[in-house]
């Protein structure tokens, strides 16, 4: 049993030995500062579901055709999105079972509500029973990144486009953004 022991040790110390002395011969550390990470890393960045009611005016309860939502993005404020963002692509989409367009504006703001980024486009007319779904993908690429590192707070902003039907329907709005570093 003991002569099974040091057999195995031997073997052991043996296998360690090549593994450290074989590998290194290739190896250059001084290129080690050329090595760079280029991870991506997909954010949901804000999700809702508006319908008729959220247009009413809760003092007067008439309809209003703007409404709008600010939120804080507090992970744009990290040191790694500050000193290593590269590219963000943002998804927009919308799934309107209104009857009615809406243009929609979505703005990045930074701390003192100053626009850094605007993307607007108008939202599809659908129904009930045959919802349209509007998707837009905005790239904001390394020359224009300062305005994604400036920005704090998503503001969105709905307008119903004039139409002859009232508002009657659900909007749903789903947003991502994947965001390239590079360290």
């Amino acid at each position: 049993m003991s002569f099974l022991k040091i057999n195995f040790k031997i073997f052991l110390l043996i296998l360690i030995s090549l593994g450290s002395f074989s590998c290194v011969k290739d190896v250059d550390l001084d290129q080690a500062k050329d090595i760079s990470l280029k991870p991506k890393l997909q954010i949901d960045l804000l999700i809702f579901d508006v319908n008729k009611v959220d247009f009413l005016d809760t003092i007067t309860n008439q309809q209003k055709n703007i409404i709008r939502d600010t939120v804080r993005l507090e992970f744009l404020d990290d040191s790694y999105i500050q000193e290593d963002l590269m590219e963000v692509e943002f998804r927009f989409k919308y799934i309107n079972s209104f009857s009615n367009s809406f243009h929609n504006k979505i703005s990045f703001l930074s701390e003192n509500n100053k626009s850094q980024h605007v993307v607007e486009f108008n939202i599809n007319a659908g129904n009930i029973n045959e919802p349209a779904v509007t998707e837009v993908i905005d790239l904001v690429g390394f020359d224009q990144i300062k305005v994604i590192r400036r920005s704090i707070k998503l503001a969105v902003e709905i307008e119903a486009l004039p139409g002859s039907e009232p508002l009657n329907g659900e909007l749903k709005f789903q947003s991502k953004g994947l965001f390239s570093f590079e360290f």
